[in-house]
């Protein structure tokens, strides 16, 4: 019989000439079998002999093509995370690359590559379940098609390892590929079994109580594979439609579950488990998103600690923002778009393009907004007085966070909620009840979520984070006065248990989002914590503050790559063996050197200061000693600080545009700087050449 769910049990044949995976449980099964070293893919009956080593897996990641060599990337280890309706969810703690060949060769590009994506599995918080669809929300799930395999339901966006799954799924779809794997044209779907979808963001499961109903509670947040990244290295949108820092955040509560905590089999096969004390299992969730403006912009890094802002397109980005708002009009309904940028300053120019975009879009916009005796504009409301497409279904909403809750008056937020009250009470959430006698445990629709709120800020992190724990807490409420388990007018915080349980799942959640992103925890998680500012979260945003922006400008760049390695945006081309490597550092070895001279200037004048007998006859000389490498170290600070694109670590395989744009700019200056830039000039001939085609390399290969 055809299995539609993955293997959760599978073991590796490793020999000379093949990989061989099986599954113990299921000894009918066939045999998937990759060949050494051309990567082709077959099925087999029954087990191959001849392995030199056996090994147990809990999965295959995906199989990836590197500058040398193949490799099929397999979980080693995973954790199991809880139960969701009866099925076990784990998350991926340890991988393993096989190699299809025995490499002779010694390549650096290739050892940078696996560098790379190991350090990416290693840190990414991946998750996956052998029974369940995490990538779809629930809502999705009760309107799929259980015929098909798990990874044919899997959602396009979230269904993370999709790219390094591709050659199994071409094999599994006998779709025509270009990979060298020999391919019949016919399903195969003994293949189906091998390929597990896996989602990279948030998972909590707990099993709690509030006013002595028992429950699950769970927060899920899926990050989307598209326009995937690093903070200041993707802002805005894409010519597909894709935005950067794409989530889709749900909530949900499962009543009436017998099935807790990690242990024992359960029936994660087909999904169906009894209700709790002969009640059927009753799910509610509901669903936010968030994403950068959908609009062409960028935020350029400069060392400094503010970057460079440019819009760089909103009628040109029209297109793309269609095909974006398409997509969440589709999936999710009525859009209410939260803005909570600042309305005045740099991100001001945010703010005009985004709301420009919107009355682009809408068929006949009417704008309304309202002040206080703090800002002309607490908050501007953009909806379309008609609908006579579907773009009148966006609900452009802007708050401005920033002065609203500045002095720590967190209270202030409480404004956006009454402004946004009408909408989400028509927006509704889901509500699905498991069907009575459903082998596969399949809910039958109670309620449907008709509407979302789409939250940005600049990062759609910190400010972001609040606002939607605001509203999940309110809509949380709402759904256990429906049902029965709260009275009307008391609160899901009133329970001090449960509240203390949510503040910090919902914390815990921003602090994985903005470590994806950013590369640190979130700010302002003290009050989402607590309820409260405190002195402690202050010092601890100011350390986060500092870390993102050493990160941002020297650690983004390797991160950005294996991302970009990871989901396919960049394709290493084997062609170029022993010509060029793809991570030298082309700049001119003068520019190189200057970070060196400063560091050595810090260092003598650290030596110079030392203490001295004041009878010492090397005293004045010292002292000009230390005068002098003092003026050169200040010198290369300088240099170092108004030339900050030169030293900013830039994505070595897909390099913005403006990055590019920055690096032919800043070196025409270099070479008119009277100090050294007849030695660049001269010394150094052709480099920036050389430097900006390495940038456009990665770039032409993807396209």
């Amino acid at each position: 019989m055809r299995s539609l769910v993955p293997f959760r049990d599978i073991n590796v044949h490793a020999s000379t000439s093949h990989y061989a995976f099986t599954s113990p449980s299921s000894p009918s099964a066939q045999t998937l079998v990759v060949e050494r070293p051309s990567g082709d893919i077959r099925l087999n009956d029954g087990a191959l002999l001849g392995a030199k080593r056996v090994s147990s897996i809990a999965g295959i990641l995906g199989i990836i093509k590197l500058r040398l060599d193949k490799y099929i990337i397999v979980i080693t280890k995973a954790q199991p995370m809880g139960r969701l309706k009866g099925h076990m969810v784990y998350k991926v703690i340890a991988t393993e690359f096989l190699p299809l060949q025995e490499r002779t060769l010694h390549d650096a590009d290739e050892d940078t590559y696996l560098n790379l994506l190991k350090t990416l599995l290693k840190t990414g918080p991946m998750y996956f379940s052998y029974s369940l669809d995490i990538t779809n929300s629930f809502q999705r799930q009760a309107a799929s098609n259980p015929s098909l395999a798990l990874w044919q339901r899997a959602d396009d966006r979230f269904f993370w390892n999709k790219f390094i799954q591709s050659d199994l799924i071409d094999f599994a779809t006998g779709a025509t590929s270009g990979s060298g794997l020999r391919q019949h044209g016919h399903r195969e779907s003994g293949a189906d079994p091998f390929i597990l979808p896996v989602m990279f963001g948030m998972m909590r499961i707990t099993t709690t109580r509030i006013r002595s109903t028992p429950l699950t509670f769970v927060l899920i947040t899926r990050r989307s594979r598209h326009r995937a990244g690093t903070r200041y290295l993707t802002r805005g949108i894409d010519e597909q439609g894709h935005v950067a820092n794409f989530n889709e955040t749900e909530q949900i509560v499962v009543l009436n579950d017998q099935v807790r905590g990690l242990g024992g089999i359960g029936v994660e096969q087909n999904g169906k488990v009894g209700g709790f004390e002969g009640q059927d299992i009753q799910v509610m969730s509901y669903v936010q998103t968030r994403g950068s403006v959908p609009v062409y912009w960028a935020e350029i890094n400069t060392l400094r600690y503010t970057p460079d802002l440019q819009i760089r397109g909103v009628e040109t980005a029209a297109e793309a923002a269609k095909l974006h708002f398409d997509e969440q009009i589709r999936l999710y309904g009525d859009n209410y778009l939260v803005n909570l940028v600042n309305q005045k300053g740099r991100e001001v120019k945010v703010k005009q393009a985004y709301e420009q975009m919107v009355r682009m879009l809408l068929s006949s916009p009417q704008e309304g907004s309202q002040a206080n005796d703090v800002t002309d504009e607490k908050i501007r409301v953009v909806e379309s007085t008609q609908r006579r497409h579907e773009y009148d279904r966006l609900h452009y909403v802007y708050f401005d966070f920033h002065n609203e809750t500045k002095g720590l008056r967190w209270h202030r937020a409480q404004l956006l909620l009454d402004q946004l009250k009408e909408g989400l009470v028509q927006g509704q959430y889901f509500r699905g009840v498991d069907m009575p006698g459903d082998s596969q445990g399949r809910l039958e629709v109670r309620n449907r979520q008709v509407a979302v709120v789409r939250t940005n800020c600049m990062d759609c992190l910190d400010r972001t984070n609040v606002v939607q724990t605001m509203l999940a807490r309110w809509t949380l409420t709402r759904q256990l006065i429906d049902i029965g388990v709260l009275r009307p007018g008391e609160s899901a915080d009133d329970d001090q248990a449960f509240k203390i349980l949510f503040r910090n799942v919902w914390a815990d959640n921003a602090d994985v989002v903005s470590k994806s992103y950013s590369g640190t925890g979130a700010l302002k998680t003290d009050f989402t914590r607590t309820g409260e500012r405190t002195r402690a979260g202050m010092v601890q945003d100011l350390n986060n503050s500092i870390t993102r922006y050493v990160k941002n400008n020297f650690g983004d760049g390797p991160r950005q790559d294996a991302f970009d390695l990871f989901l396919g945006a960049f394709l290493p081309d084997s062609s170029t063996i022993g010509s060029s490597l793809v991570f030298v550092d082309r700049r001119p070895v003068l520019i190189q050197s200057i970070p060196y001279v400063l560091a050595a200037s810090v260092f003598m004048v650290l030596i110079s200061s030392l203490p001295r007998s004041s009878s010492d006859s090397a005293w004045w000389p010292l002292r000009l000693f230390a005068v002098l490498w003092l003026a050169i170290g200040v010198w290369c600070f300088r240099f170092i600080y108004g030339h900050g694109v030169l030293y900013v670590n830039w994505p070595k395989l897909n390099t913005p545009r403006w990055a590019n744009e920055g690096y032919q700019e800043t070196m025409g200056a270099i070479r008119q700087d009277k100090i050294i830039g007849s030695f660049v000039a001269r010394h150094e001939r052709g480099a920036s050449t050389a430097r900006i085609s390495h940038l456009e390399e990665g770039k032409k290969r993807t396209q």
